[in-house]
């Protein structure tokens, strides 16, 4: 655990009770005089209290000092990712986070489950708790889109992950700051028509991946 989150973090006391003092202090095994480092994923700062007061259900900690200390990656990597099962998005969603994803909107196309629907409060739930493990300064964000049509009119920029022979090595990879990843059974016809073709990337297999598995492969092409 890189840090802990909390929202109020910043403050000169700082109040801890429920699911986190539990962590802390049954689980850690943290005791009086002890320093904690926090952040608030909102700001870049790294904060740091010391543990004063333990009682039965909560906890008072002091702010000691703060320092900034930003943690992200150089590259902003932006993926329009179209409607998968929710339980795929959030089997990947750790690792998109570690990567250094900075935003995914999730887009409606053809081929997605209209029943499907991001539950964007779990989500990030799920980011807080990846981004205290490996120590990412900001949050990913996330976003909705009824149609490509809408998000290629806000992303003029965007880059296609579909069948081609042409392959990410081929691009420059600093010139790749969006890309839509389509969902299980791909694009329709009539999608594909709305593409630029010269941004339209393949990988280097002849096999049939996954959304996810596409997701995960151009972020890790273009990230690491």
């Amino acid at each position: 655990m890189q840090y802990l989150y909390h929202k109020d973090a910043s403050i000169n006391q700082l109040i801890i009770d429920g699911e986190l003092y539990k962590y802390i202090f049954k689980v850690r095994r943290k005791s009086s005089n002890d320093i904690l480092k926090f952040r608030n994923l909102v700001d870049d700062m790294l904060y740091h209290y010391k543990i004063e007061l333990i009682d039965r259900r909560k906890a008072s900690l002091k702010l000691i000092y703060s320092e900034k200390k930003i943690v992200k990656h150089q590259h902003s990597l932006h993926i329009g990712w179209c409607i998968v099962d929710p339980k795929t998005v959030e089997k990947t969603l750790n690792s998109l986070n570690e990567l250094g994803v900075d935003k995914i909107t999730f887009i409606y196309c053809e081929f997605s489950q209209k029943s499907f629907k991001p539950n964007l409060d779990r989500l990030n739930t799920i980011l807080i708790n990846s981004s205290q493990q490996c120590g990412r300064s900001t949050l990913l964000k996330l976003d909705i889109c009824e149609s490509i049509d809408k998000f290629i009119s806000k992303n003029k920029n965007s880059y296609f992950i579909d069948f081609s022979l042409n392959t990410v090595e081929n691009y420059s990879i600093d010139d790749i700051n969006t890309v839509i990843v389509g969902p299980e059974g791909g694009f329709c016809e009539i999608e594909r028509e709305k593409f630029d073709q010269n941004k339209v990337i393949g990988f280097n297999t002849s096999n049939i991946l996954k959304s996810q598995t596409a997701v995960l492969g151009i972020s890790s092409k273009i990230l690491l």
